[in-house]
């Protein structure tokens, strides 16, 4: 796997810092295609805050939005239209790791969701899942709709203080390889934790 996006079953589940682990351990470029909110300091920024790795690369965004919505919601406030043919994959040498705003439903545009411009990119695609009440049903209904599309799925990662119960009925139901359990850590992350968990990923 030397390409894939990163998918989260939800808000707040580490999609970002996962991220900054697959560039660790992939040497690979990193693309956040729209940036919605956090533009003081955006996810390529703490992307790259994170990353020791001297070749990896952060690309431009093809939309930066200044709120902090969906996509759609965040566009249609600036008066901004999202077109898919702009979040074509940018054309780079080497591995390559993409994070969509928001979960794989979120709209983007209309009759544009996230899973949709995952189909358009075709890669593989790593699902972030993490332990809360819900989140055993929220990863299930994510795996599902990758599947419906005919995705290929690289795999998952655990993300926060582990529960052996969910993560057995999650795996067992996915049919997933676990690629990485990552704990609960100290805020704010380091470089070196990134380093450090990057080269435990199991691809």
């Amino acid at each position: 796997m030397e390409r894939c996006a990163v998918a989260g079953i939800g808000t707040g589940v580490g999609k970002t810092l996962v991220s900054a682990l697959l560039v660790e351990r992939l040497g690979a470029s990193y693309w956040k295609p729209i940036q919605a909110g956090g533009l003081v300091h955006t996810d390529t920024e703490e992307v790259r805050r994170l990353v020791t790795l001297s070749r990896a690369r952060f690309l431009p965004e093809a939309y930066s939005l200044k709120a902090a919505m969906a996509p759609h919601a965040a566009a249609a406030q600036e008066g901004v239209t999202l077109r898919r043919e702009e979040l074509r994959l940018p054309e780079v040498e080497g591995p390559l790791v993409v994070e969509p705003a928001g979960g794989v439903l979120v709209p983007v545009a209309d009759g544009l969701l996230n899973i949709d411009l995952l189909k358009y990119w075709n890669l593989p695609v790593v699902v972030v899942s993490s332990y809360y009440l819900g989140s055993i049903n929220h990863t299930l209904l994510t795996v599902e709709a990758l599947k419906s599309r005919d995705l290929a799925l690289a795999g998952i990662v655990f993300n926060g203080e582990r529960n052996d119960h969910s993560r057995g009925v999650i795996l067992r139901e996915t049919g997933l390889k676990c690629l990485l359990d990552l704990p609960n850590l100290r805020q704010p992350v380091s470089p070196g934790h990134v380093k450090a968990y990057a080269a435990r990923i199991e691809l």
